[in-house]
């Protein structure tokens, strides 16, 4: 479970998100939706500790894995697959513990997951945009985590490592895992998650696809969008 209640943060001497009120529980994938600009990056950061809310909490129980957008990670570095997916055990293996056996099958579980493990020793900074985010991925599931917060997986990919993720987030929520995603992907968040929270600085609104596609005031909201906006009739269709 993520639990977030009343969440307010402040960056720079102003509110970028108040009044954030939401719960991932444990089985089901949630999307995360708004505008560039929302607080859907802030929110994540909050949930992992980087940034302290001036006001609200945030609950999680279990460990938390992390897959921030692929830009954010040096690929230039010298190092290898496998490695870069063993930097998410660093958190348990301290800074100067080597690797035991546990933290290696760790690591081939979670290169197997995103169908990487015969690129295990190559540099990353040979892989395509979609390799990396799929090495991105086994990192977060390396750690074994409760819940996994996903910061726009689909971004500049194909569509069959698109699909591979899809189903690969899905699974890994009917694991009884949190997943909370964001993504502006959202004819594939309207087929593909469970429920969606709509964010504009603050939850306009939390519920099924189903439930909200209907309910063109809160896409308006959320987007500043007319009535007549084609991303209305878009929604209802992958409804």
């Amino acid at each position: 479970m993520i639990a977030f209640e009343d969440i307010a943060v402040q960056l720079g001497g102003r509110i970028v998100l108040e009044d954030a009120t939401f719960t991932v529980h444990a089985g089901e994938l949630v999307g995360l939706i708004g505008p560039n600009g929302a607080g859907k990056t802030t929110l994540l950061r909050t949930a992992l500790g980087l940034l302290k809310p001036v006001r609200g909490r945030v609950e999680v129980a279990g460990l938390i894995g992390y897959v921030p957008q692929r830009h954010e990670f040096a690929w230039d570095f010298p190092i290898s697959v496998e490695d870069v997916v063993m930097t998410g055990r660093t958190g348990r293996l301290g800074l100067l513990r080597r690797p035991r056996t546990t933290d290696w099958e760790a690591v081939d579980e979670a290169l197997e997951r995103v169908r990487m493990t015969d690129l295990r020793t190559r540099p990353v900074g040979q892989l395509s945009g979609g390799q990396r985010q799929r090495v991105l991925v086994a990192r977060a599931l390396a750690l074994r985590p409760a819940a996994l917060l996903l910061d726009e997986p689909f971004t500049g990919l194909d569509v069959p490592t698109q699909e591979l993720l899809s189903e690969l987030f899905l699974s890994l929520a009917r694991e009884e895992r949190a997943v909370l995603m964001t993504t502006h992907d959202l004819a594939g968040a309207m087929y593909g998650c469970d429920r969606l929270a709509l964010l504009n600085r603050s939850v306009v609104a939390v519920g099924t696809p189903e439930e909200l596609a209907e309910r063109d005031e809160l896409w308006m909201r959320t987007f500043g969008i007319s009535p007549h906006s084609p991303l209305l009739r878009v929604l209802k269709a992958a409804a």
